[in-house]
């Protein structure tokens, strides 16, 4: 909640501005690369869909049969995680949807906007239900995945244990967790909490964070025959100056070639994104352009990105 707050706060102070791709044409929606650009929207239309995302009337094209669902990471939604993402995906051509998983139930907003809280083997199932939904609107067979945050491994619970690995062509991860975090003594809270026999439900407020500690059963299961399945391709994008991926390479897992490892101070020092402004910055979101359509690679540009906001600056 604080962490909510916090960035309601920069926005209404106007400490969250930030440049943008440069104006649109007139058919296309104006796309901002900030991390926080979906917190007006949010403030806007709570509870809603940015504009261009969770269209079910909208036809998969031939250039882009799959829809791309977008899955935020702790504390977002779907609209605070992608106000960079849903305009840019939309503009390509892709039909675009994003989900808000693991948000507490039975509360008004802002809380149901602080999502990515719950136990995360039922956040998975949420996503089967939402990936189902969509393929049943669009008549695609398969969807590509974007997440970041705990929205990279979710996502693959869901692949392996409750039956999307037939379901996700593509799977595309910002700050990648595969190896959980062990930020701010999250392993050994998380190993004294096992130990007194509480659950990751009975967790207080975060019932996911006890699970994204590299020794919870949840992240023994995602490891459990590698992280990988070979009916999906996978692209990890990660910033060396990740706050909570310590060290950011845990993210990096490797793999066969069904696997890329990017960094996107490779080639770009002057990108200065960490855990949360990597969604934001314009760098990570051309990687993803390129690994949601390699056929057809765009120049991915260098930008002096700033931290947390992830803007050119």
């Amino acid at each position: 909640m604080r962490k909510l707050l916090a960035v309601v706060g920069a926005v209404v102070t106007g400490l969250a501005v930030a440049a943008g791709a440069g104006p649109a044409a007139a058919d296309e929606l104006p796309v901002e690369f900030n991390f926080f650009a979906g917190i007006g929207p949010e403030l806007a239309n709570p509870g809603g869909s940015l504009p261009g995302s969770n269209d079910y009337g909208c036809v998969p094209s031939p250039t882009h049969p799959d829809p791309v669902v977008l899955v935020h990471g702790t504390g977002g939604s779907q609209q605070t995680n992608w106000g960079a993402y849903v305009p840019l995906l939309k503009n390509a051509g892709y039909c675009v949807f994003s989900i808000t998983y693991g948000a507490p139930a039975g509360l008004p907003w802002p809380v149901t906007a602080v999502g990515g809280m719950g136990e995360i083997t039922e956040s998975a199932r949420q996503l089967g239900v939402f990936v189902d939904g969509v393929l049943a609107a669009t008549g695609a067979s398969e969807v590509d995945i974007v997440g970041h945050s705990q929205g990279t491994v979710m996502p693959a619970y869901y692949a392996k244990y409750l039956g999307g690995r037939d379901k996700i062509d593509k799977y595309v991860s910002l700050a990648p967790a595969w190896n959980g975090t062990t930020v701010a003594g999250a392993d050994v809270i998380s190993e004294t909490a096992r130990r007194l026999g509480v659950q990751p439900e009975n967790f207080p407020i975060c019932h996911a964070c006890l699970q994204l500690d590299p020794g919870s059963a949840f992240m023994q299961a995602i490891r459990a025959g590698g992280h990988y399945l070979p009916e999906i391709e996978y692209t990890n994008i990660a910033t060396q100056y990740d706050e909570l991926i310590v060290p950011y390479t845990s993210g990096l897992q490797p793999g066969g070639s069904n696997v890329r490892n990017i960094v996107v101070q490779e080639g770009c020092p002057v990108d200065y994104t960490e855990h949360a402004g990597i969604a934001g910055s314009r760098r990570a979101a051309y990687f993803v352009l390129n690994a949601l359509d390699p056929e057809h690679r765009q120049p991915v540009p260098c930008d002096r990105a700033a931290p947390f906001s992830g803007a050119p600056f």
